[in-house]
């Protein structure tokens, strides 16, 4: 009997809506990168990007969308 144990590494990341497929990929491919460096097969990385608006993030009490209001999302 042949037993293949599979170990995934799963990294979430959390982000503002709007951010643009471009900078997802340098993201995943970032990310996928530093474990490979580790020596972890890139097949056993998954990485997921979740998007919240800015208004429901809060930092130091107040909404992102009020406190980064200038601030171009990527």
């Amino acid at each position: 009997m042949f037993l293949m144990v599979v170990f995934t590494s799963i990294v979430h990341v959390f982000v503002w809506e709007g951010f643009s497929d471009h900078a997802k990929r340098k993201t995943i491919h970032g990310i996928t990168n530093v474990f490979v460096e580790l020596g972890i097969p890139k097949e056993a990385v998954e990485v997921l990007i979740h998007e919240s608006p800015m208004k429901n993030w809060g930092v130091g009490g107040c909404q992102a969308s009020e406190k980064f209001k200038d601030v171009k999302i990527p």
